[in-house]
């Protein structure tokens, strides 16, 4: 009997109880309603990321004008070389033998003028002797066609020697070609600096066709390199010459390297539907601790402000809705009951054409006129708000109903 009664009485509490919401059934405050964030006074540093390779700032390809066999490879990467330090030698025999050959050519040359002149000064002689006659004999003899003859004859003599000459100065140019190809068939370094990479090894045949075979690539000067990154469309006009940058490298992670902006590119560069534009930035590598062909991540920064008020960019694109209600809290019974599923939640956004943030002026949404300046992505300065102040709440967003 008593435990029926007990029973009875626990069902009448829970029915009580189920009856009565958690809290009394009034309406949340406002403030209740919103996620805020604090209005702050700090500095902010906007950078603009990409990613590119070191390469020095001059770098030459040492080729082969001549076609041979390479008899000594002199030169090993990672060597310093100085300017007309001999890095290789081709076989040199054809062309030895082309130089001998030339040579003699000219001396053929040369006698051919000797001979070419003695003619001529006994053409003149022979035409003096027959004026000499004609003078005499009063123009009796020699006859006026063995005279023309005569003048004939000098007129050849002069022409032979000019021609001789020519194949002098025709042989003196073979001779001179020859000569040069000889002197490059030694592979000298047209400048100061390291050997980067050697591409031939002793034994090997050069071919020199249309393009001329890279043997060895020396760049000039490894204290001083630059760093080409590729910036997106988005972020070039932030990007000016003489800002400053820092970059990472896989072989240093823990290490910021200081760099420079020395040329933005106007010609742009699509990859797989992405525009981006070649930049350069100056690097001093006074250590020789980067190397050529490292791949960097470099942020550039392109603003930096000290001591501004800062909104967070969320408060910027937040609008109360007006025709949100507050929220109700319901009982433990009705919390029971099964509900329909509510559709998604729309978000309100208040058309402005100044940017505005919104803060809670006696629980109720107050918006704030502001100017915007620079923006780091997640916080924005104020150049202009007179009611805005360091420390102040501005809205950002609704809270969500852990109830639903």
């Amino acid at each position: 009997m008593w435990l029926w009664l007990l029973l009875l009485i626990a069902i009448v509490v829970i029915i009580l109880y189920g009856l009565k919401p958690f809290a009394t059934n009034h309406q949340e405050s406002e403030r209740d309603q919103y996620v805020t964030e604090e209005v702050t006074l700090a500095d902010l540093t906007v950078v603009v990321s990409a990613t590119g390779t070191l390469q020095p700032i001059k770098a030459v390809d040492v080729g082969s004008e001549q076609s041979g066999t390479l008899v000594q490879v002199l030169a090993q990467e990672n060597d310093r070389v100085t300017k007309d330090q001999i890095l290789a030698q081709l076989d040199t025999t054809r062309l030895q033998d082309a130089v001998t050959k030339s040579t003699a050519a000219l001396a053929v040359a040369e006698a051919s003028v000797i001979q070419a002149q003695a003619t001529v000064v006994e053409a003149e002689a022979a035409l003096a002797r027959m004026r000499r006659v004609s003078e005499i004999s009063q123009g009796k003899v020699p006859s006026q066609t063995e005279l023309e003859t005569a003048i004939a004859a000098l007129q050849r003599a002069k022409a032979n020697e000019a021609s001789a000459k020519a194949t002098v100065t025709q042989a003196q140019a073979a001779l001179k070609t020859d000569t040069t190809n000889l002197g490059k068939s030694t592979i000298r370094s047209p400048v100061d600096g390291v050997v980067l990479t050697r591409n031939v090894e002793p034994g090997q045949t050069v071919v020199a066709s249309m393009s001329t075979p890279v043997l060895f690539t020396i760049a000039e000067d490894l204290t001083n390199m630059e760093l080409q990154v590729q910036v997106d469309e988005a972020d070039v006009g932030h990007v000016r010459v003489g800002q400053t940058a820092t970059f990472t490298v896989a072989a240093w992670p823990s290490r910021n390297f200081p760099a420079e902006i020395q040329r933005v590119g106007i010609g742009s560069t699509i990859t797989d539907n992405v525009v981006t534009y070649k930049t350069i930035l100056l690097v001093h590598n006074d250590d020789l601790s980067l190397r050529p062909g490292m791949t960097a991540m470099a942020s550039i920064v392109t603003a930096k402000r000290t001591q501004v008020l800062l909104v967070p960019n969320s408060a910027l694109r937040f609008a109360p809705d007006p025709q949100r209600k507050p929220k109700e809290k319901t009982s433990f019974l009705a919390s029971l009951v099964p509900r329909r599923p509510r559709e998604p939640k729309k978000r309100y956004v208040q058309p402005s054409e100044e940017p505005q943030v919104w803060i809670l002026e006696h629980n109720k949404p107050k918006a704030i006129k502001i100017k915007t300046g620079v923006s780091n992505g997640r916080f924005t300065e104020v150049l202009e708000g007179s009611n805005l102040q360091p420390g102040m709440e501005v809205l950002t967003d609704y809270r969500e109903d852990s109830s639903s």
